[in-house]
C-alpha cells in the first residue's frame, strides 16, 4: 500500500523546523552515514546528524504529530518508529534506486527495529526546487511523488524507490522507519481499507449493529495477525 497523508505537519510547524534546519549551526553531514551497504554508493545528499540533539528535537515533533493523526495510525498500524531523520539535496544530488535495509539499530538503544514502512516527510514546496522526485515502483507501476509542505507519503519499505537529481533549489525532507504490529503488507490493506469503511459507515448513521459487527471482525482480525 502507498498512502499520502496530507497535512502532516501545519504549516505553522513546518516553518519553525525549516527555521531550525536552516541555522548556520545546523550539523548536516555526509547522507551516507546512515546507508547501507547498497545504498552508499548511490546516496549523495546530506543529512541532520542523527547523535545531535537538533534531531532528536525536531523530530519529537514529528513523532508527536503521528500519534495524534488517525489515517497515519490506521495505515502503519505502528509498533515502532524509527527516530526521524532529516535530509536535504541541493542541486546536483540525488540517491539512486535502492531497498531500505530490512532491519536497523535504534540509536543508543541495542534495540532492533524492522522496517516494515517507509515514510518521507515534504518539508518544503515543489515550487522550491527542480525535479529532485521521490519514485516509488509498486504494483501499479512507477509512482513519482512531490508532495506539498507538511504532507507525508506512507509505502512498503520493501519498494524499490530513488529520489532523482535536483537541478534548481533545495530539496528537503524528515524520512523514517515503522515497524508495524501486522508485518504483512497486504494484511494492513486490508485491515486500513475494513478500518475506513466503518469509519464511513459510522459518519453516515449506518445500522449501529452492522457496524459494531464489522468494528468486531476488524478487532478479531488484528488479533489473530498482531505480533507481540
Amino acid at each position: 500500500m502507498l498512502l499520502q497523508i496530507p497535512n502532516m505537519l501545519t504549516a505553522a510547524q513546518v516553518a519553525a523546523l525549516r527555521v531550525r534546519l536552516e541555522t548556520a549551526d545546523a550539523p548536516w553531514v555526509d547522507g551516507r552515514a546512515t546507508a547501507g551497504h547498497t545504498g552508499a554508493p548511490v546516496k549523495f545528499n546530506q543529512q541532520i546528524d542523527e547523535r545531535a540533539a537538533m534531531a532528536r528535537e525536531l523530530g519529537d515533533v514529528v513523532l508527536a504529530a503521528l500519534e495524534r493523526n488517525p489515517l497515519f495510525i490506521s495505515a502503519a498500524l505502528p509498533q515502532r518508529v524509527y527516530p526521524p531523520l532529516f535530509n536535504r539535496y541541493g542541486v546536483g544530488m540525488s540517491f539512486g534506486a535502492h531497498v531500505d535495509g530490512s532491519v536497523r539499530l535504534l540509536p543508543g538503544s541495542g534495540q532492533k527495529i524492522r522496517t516494515d514502512l517507509s515514510a518521507t516527510l515534504f518539508l518544503n514546496a515543489p515550487e522550491d526546487y527542480d525535479n529532485g522526485e521521490l519514485q516509488i515502483e509498486d504494483t501499479c507501476g512507477l509512482q513519482r511523488i512531490r508532495l506539498a509542505a507538511g504532507d507525508m507519503v506512507l509505502y512498503p519499505a520493501s519498494s524499490l524507490h530513488r529520489v532523482t537529481e535536483v537541478t534548481r533549489g533545495t530539496r528537503m525532507a524528515c524520512f523514517f522507519w515503522i515497524q508495524s504490529m501486522v508485518r504483512d503488507d497486504g494484511r494492513r490493506t486490508l485491515l486500513f481499507d475494513l478500518d475506513r469503511a466503518i469509519q464511513r459507515l459510522l459518519a453516515t448513521g449506518a445500522d449501529q449493529t452492522a457496524c459494531v459487527g464489522l468494528t468486531g471482525v476488524y478487532h478479531n482480525l488484528l488479533r489473530q495477525w498482531a505480533e507481540p
